[in-house]
Protein backbone atom coordinates (compact mmCIF):
# COMPACT_ATOMS: atom_id res chain seq x y z
CA UNK A 1 0.00 0.00 0.00
CA UNK A 2 0.85 3.58 -0.92
CA UNK A 3 1.70 5.60 2.43
CA UNK A 4 0.23 8.57 1.44
CA UNK A 5 2.03 11.16 2.90
CA UNK A 6 5.29 10.29 1.79
CA UNK A 7 3.90 11.78 -1.67
CA UNK A 8 5.63 14.41 -3.09
CA UNK A 9 3.71 16.53 -5.00
CA UNK A 10 6.39 19.26 -5.27
CA UNK A 11 7.10 18.83 -9.06
CA UNK A 12 3.58 18.88 -9.82
CA UNK A 13 2.35 21.72 -8.21
CA UNK A 14 4.85 23.24 -9.69
CA UNK A 15 3.62 22.42 -13.08
CA UNK A 16 0.43 23.94 -12.79
CA UNK A 17 -0.31 27.08 -14.65
CA UNK A 18 -2.24 28.07 -11.36
CA UNK A 19 -1.38 28.64 -7.87
CA UNK A 20 -2.89 25.20 -5.84
CA UNK A 21 -4.13 25.82 -2.80
CA UNK A 22 -3.92 23.00 -1.39
CA UNK A 23 -4.01 18.78 -2.29
CA UNK A 24 -5.36 16.04 -0.13
CA UNK A 25 -5.56 12.62 -0.32
CA UNK A 26 -9.39 10.89 -1.18
CA UNK A 27 -10.88 7.67 -1.85
CA UNK A 28 -10.10 4.46 -0.34
CA UNK A 29 -6.89 5.48 1.49
CA UNK A 30 -8.99 8.51 3.61
CA UNK A 31 -12.05 6.05 4.10
CA UNK A 32 -9.41 3.35 5.92
CA UNK A 33 -10.12 0.45 3.42
CA UNK A 34 -7.21 0.87 0.16
CA UNK A 35 -5.96 -2.14 -1.16
CA UNK A 36 -2.31 -3.35 -2.32
CA UNK A 37 -3.70 -1.97 -5.60
CA UNK A 38 -5.69 1.05 -4.93
CA UNK A 39 -4.90 4.08 -7.36
CA UNK A 40 -4.33 7.07 -5.34
CA UNK A 41 -6.88 9.86 -5.47
CA UNK A 42 -5.30 13.48 -4.45
CA UNK A 43 -8.10 16.53 -4.67
CA UNK A 44 -7.76 19.96 -4.29
CA UNK A 45 -8.01 23.78 -5.60
CA UNK A 46 -6.48 26.08 -7.12
CA UNK A 47 -6.78 29.57 -8.11
CA UNK A 48 -7.26 31.02 -11.07
CA UNK A 49 -6.56 34.53 -12.09
CA UNK A 50 -9.04 37.12 -11.53
CA UNK A 51 -9.01 38.10 -15.19
CA UNK A 52 -10.16 35.01 -16.19
CA UNK A 53 -13.63 35.41 -14.08
CA UNK A 54 -14.23 38.55 -15.65
CA UNK A 55 -14.17 38.29 -19.46
CA UNK A 56 -16.08 36.51 -21.80
CA UNK A 57 -14.31 33.11 -21.97
CA UNK A 58 -15.68 30.49 -20.05
CA UNK A 59 -12.41 29.62 -17.11
CA UNK A 60 -11.19 26.35 -16.66
CA UNK A 61 -12.51 25.94 -13.32
CA UNK A 62 -11.51 21.89 -13.07
CA UNK A 63 -8.03 20.77 -14.03
CA UNK A 64 -7.21 16.99 -14.05
CA UNK A 65 -4.09 14.94 -14.37
CA UNK A 66 -2.60 11.18 -14.01
CA UNK A 67 0.61 9.98 -13.89
CA UNK A 68 2.21 7.03 -12.58
CA UNK A 69 4.66 6.50 -9.77
CA UNK A 70 5.91 3.33 -8.96
CA UNK A 71 3.24 1.39 -11.08
CA UNK A 72 0.77 3.21 -8.52
CA UNK A 73 -1.92 5.19 -10.53
CA UNK A 74 -1.79 8.74 -9.31
CA UNK A 75 -5.06 11.63 -9.96
CA UNK A 76 -4.92 14.54 -9.13
CA UNK A 77 -8.43 16.89 -9.40
CA UNK A 78 -8.38 20.56 -8.81
CA UNK A 79 -11.45 23.09 -9.10
CA UNK A 80 -11.17 26.41 -8.57
CA UNK A 81 -11.43 28.13 -5.44
CA UNK A 82 -14.61 29.60 -6.02
CA UNK A 83 -16.26 26.25 -7.61
CA UNK A 84 -15.11 24.75 -4.50
CA UNK A 85 -16.69 27.14 -2.26
CA UNK A 86 -20.11 27.01 -3.94
CA UNK A 87 -19.91 23.26 -3.81
CA UNK A 88 -19.20 23.27 0.08
CA UNK A 89 -22.38 25.63 -0.25
CA UNK A 90 -24.73 23.07 -1.91
CA UNK A 91 -24.40 20.89 0.96
CA UNK A 92 -21.56 18.55 -0.75
CA UNK A 93 -20.07 16.06 2.09
CA UNK A 94 -17.50 15.00 -0.75
CA UNK A 95 -15.65 18.19 -0.97
CA UNK A 96 -15.52 18.78 2.75
CA UNK A 97 -14.20 15.55 2.97
CA UNK A 98 -11.23 16.18 0.57
CA UNK A 99 -10.86 19.76 2.56
CA UNK A 100 -10.82 18.30 6.26
CA UNK A 101 -8.90 15.25 5.06
CA UNK A 102 -5.78 14.95 7.40
CA UNK A 103 -3.54 12.69 4.46
CA UNK A 104 -2.32 16.54 3.16
CA UNK A 105 0.31 16.91 0.37
CA UNK A 106 0.26 20.37 -0.09
CA UNK A 107 -1.19 23.33 1.94
CA UNK A 108 -0.74 27.03 2.29
CA UNK A 109 -2.09 29.18 4.77
CA UNK A 110 -5.17 29.84 3.18
CA UNK A 111 -6.15 25.87 2.98
CA UNK A 112 -5.88 26.32 6.64
CA UNK A 113 -8.53 29.60 6.45
CA UNK A 114 -10.89 27.27 4.88
CA UNK A 115 -10.73 24.68 6.56
CA UNK A 116 -11.47 26.50 9.69
CA UNK A 117 -14.62 27.69 7.69
CA UNK A 118 -15.92 24.27 7.41
CA UNK A 119 -18.18 24.28 10.52
CA UNK A 120 -20.43 27.01 8.84
CA UNK A 121 -21.39 25.07 6.17
CA UNK A 122 -22.44 22.13 8.13
CA UNK A 123 -26.52 21.19 7.90
CA UNK A 124 -28.90 18.74 8.70
CA UNK A 125 -29.57 18.52 4.97
CA UNK A 126 -26.00 17.05 4.49
CA UNK A 127 -27.66 14.00 5.27
CA UNK A 128 -29.94 14.22 1.86
CA UNK A 129 -26.10 13.45 0.00
CA UNK A 130 -25.23 10.85 2.36
CA UNK A 131 -28.33 9.20 1.69
CA UNK A 132 -28.31 9.82 -2.18
CA UNK A 133 -24.58 8.35 -1.93
CA UNK A 134 -25.27 5.30 -0.51
CA UNK A 135 -28.20 4.54 -2.74
CA UNK A 136 -26.11 4.82 -5.70
CA UNK A 137 -23.23 2.60 -4.13
CA UNK A 138 -26.02 -0.08 -2.54
CA UNK A 139 -27.66 -0.63 -6.28
CA UNK A 140 -23.84 -0.89 -7.94
CA UNK A 141 -23.33 -3.44 -5.13
CA UNK A 142 -26.75 -5.33 -6.18
CA UNK A 143 -25.66 -4.94 -9.81
CA UNK A 144 -22.00 -6.29 -9.42
CA UNK A 145 -21.73 -8.20 -6.10
CA UNK A 146 -18.63 -6.76 -5.32
CA UNK A 147 -16.97 -5.52 -2.44
CA UNK A 148 -15.93 -2.25 -2.62
CA UNK A 149 -19.27 -0.48 -2.98
CA UNK A 150 -20.63 -2.82 -0.11
CA UNK A 151 -18.32 -0.64 1.95
CA UNK A 152 -19.01 2.99 0.02
CA UNK A 153 -22.43 2.03 1.09
CA UNK A 154 -22.01 1.96 5.16
CA UNK A 155 -18.96 3.95 4.90
CA UNK A 156 -21.10 6.59 3.59
CA UNK A 157 -24.48 6.16 6.03
CA UNK A 158 -22.16 6.01 9.06
CA UNK A 159 -20.35 9.22 8.13
CA UNK A 160 -23.85 11.04 7.45
CA UNK A 161 -25.27 9.30 10.89
CA UNK A 162 -21.77 10.65 12.51
CA UNK A 163 -22.54 14.05 11.12
CA UNK A 164 -25.63 14.73 12.69
CA UNK A 165 -25.33 13.37 15.60
CA UNK A 166 -21.88 15.06 16.39
CA UNK A 167 -21.47 17.80 13.43
CA UNK A 168 -18.08 16.55 12.25
CA UNK A 169 -17.33 15.11 8.60
CA UNK A 170 -15.88 11.60 9.62
CA UNK A 171 -15.05 9.55 7.05
CA UNK A 172 -12.71 7.30 7.74
CA UNK A 173 -14.72 3.29 8.06
CA UNK A 174 -12.57 2.36 10.96
CA UNK A 175 -13.22 5.04 13.23
CA UNK A 176 -16.42 5.00 12.15
CA UNK A 177 -17.15 1.70 13.15
CA UNK A 178 -16.10 2.34 16.83
CA UNK A 179 -17.23 5.75 16.98
CA UNK A 180 -21.25 4.42 15.69
CA UNK A 181 -22.89 2.29 18.37
CA UNK A 182 -25.44 1.44 14.76
CA UNK A 183 -22.32 -0.16 12.84
CA UNK A 184 -22.41 -3.84 12.22
CA UNK A 185 -20.15 -6.09 14.09
CA UNK A 186 -18.59 -7.67 10.92
CA UNK A 187 -17.17 -4.57 9.39
CA UNK A 188 -13.83 -5.04 10.26
CA UNK A 189 -13.65 -8.52 8.65
CA UNK A 190 -14.80 -6.29 5.34
CA UNK A 191 -12.51 -3.68 5.73
CA UNK A 192 -9.52 -6.73 6.02
CA UNK A 193 -10.73 -8.26 3.15
CA UNK A 194 -10.90 -5.34 0.85
CA UNK A 195 -7.49 -4.77 1.56
CA UNK A 196 -6.02 -7.55 -0.08
CA UNK A 197 -8.22 -7.17 -3.14
CA UNK A 198 -9.42 -4.07 -5.15
CA UNK A 199 -12.32 -6.23 -6.49
CA UNK A 200 -14.10 -8.93 -6.12
CA UNK A 201 -17.21 -10.51 -4.61
CA UNK A 202 -17.93 -9.34 -1.17
CA UNK A 203 -18.69 -12.99 -0.35
CA UNK A 204 -21.67 -11.87 1.95
CA UNK A 205 -24.63 -12.92 3.10
CA UNK A 206 -27.08 -10.39 0.99
CA UNK A 207 -30.21 -10.40 3.35
CA UNK A 208 -27.76 -9.88 6.52
CA UNK A 209 -26.52 -6.92 5.13
CA UNK A 210 -29.74 -5.58 3.15
CA UNK A 211 -31.24 -5.35 6.52
CA UNK A 212 -28.06 -3.65 7.93
CA UNK A 213 -28.36 -1.30 5.36
CA UNK A 214 -31.94 -0.42 5.53
CA UNK A 215 -31.76 -0.13 9.49
CA UNK A 216 -28.46 2.07 9.26
CA UNK A 217 -30.70 4.24 6.80
CA UNK A 218 -33.49 4.54 9.31
CA UNK A 219 -30.88 5.36 11.83
CA UNK A 220 -29.50 8.35 9.49
CA UNK A 221 -33.04 9.40 8.91
CA UNK A 222 -33.49 9.61 12.79
CA UNK A 223 -30.13 11.01 13.28
CA UNK A 224 -31.23 13.50 10.65
CA UNK A 225 -34.52 14.75 12.37
CA UNK A 226 -33.07 14.99 16.01
CA UNK A 227 -29.67 17.08 14.72
CA UNK A 228 -28.86 20.21 16.32
CA UNK A 229 -27.41 21.31 12.83
CA UNK A 230 -29.03 24.16 11.23
CA UNK A 231 -31.23 24.37 8.23
CA UNK A 232 -28.69 26.42 6.11
CA UNK A 233 -24.98 27.44 5.87
CA UNK A 234 -24.61 30.19 8.06
CA UNK A 235 -21.27 31.33 6.60
CA UNK A 236 -21.83 32.21 3.06
CA UNK A 237 -20.72 36.02 4.12
CA UNK A 238 -17.54 35.07 5.63
CA UNK A 239 -16.99 32.51 2.42
CA UNK A 240 -17.75 35.02 -0.01
CA UNK A 241 -14.84 37.34 1.81
CA UNK A 242 -12.84 34.88 1.91
CA UNK A 243 -12.69 34.12 -1.78
CA UNK A 244 -12.66 37.53 -2.82
CA UNK A 245 -9.23 38.23 -0.51
CA UNK A 246 -7.75 35.67 -1.27
CA UNK A 247 -7.90 35.78 -5.64
CA UNK A 248 -7.05 39.75 -4.74
CA UNK A 249 -3.95 38.90 -2.74
CA UNK A 250 -2.70 36.67 -5.42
Amino acid sequence: MIDALDIDLAPVVAEQPFPVLFATVSGAHLYGFPSRDSDVDLRGVHLLPAADLVGLREPEETRSRMWDRDGVEMDLVTHDLRKFVRLMLRRNGYVLEQLLSPLVVHTTEAHRELAALAPEVLTSHHAHHYRGFAGTQWRLFEKTGELKPLLYTFRVLLTGIHLMRAAEVQPHLPTLTAAVDAAPAYLPELIAAKAEREHGDAGVDHALVAADVERLHAVLDEAQAASALPDAPTGYDALHDFVVRTRLER
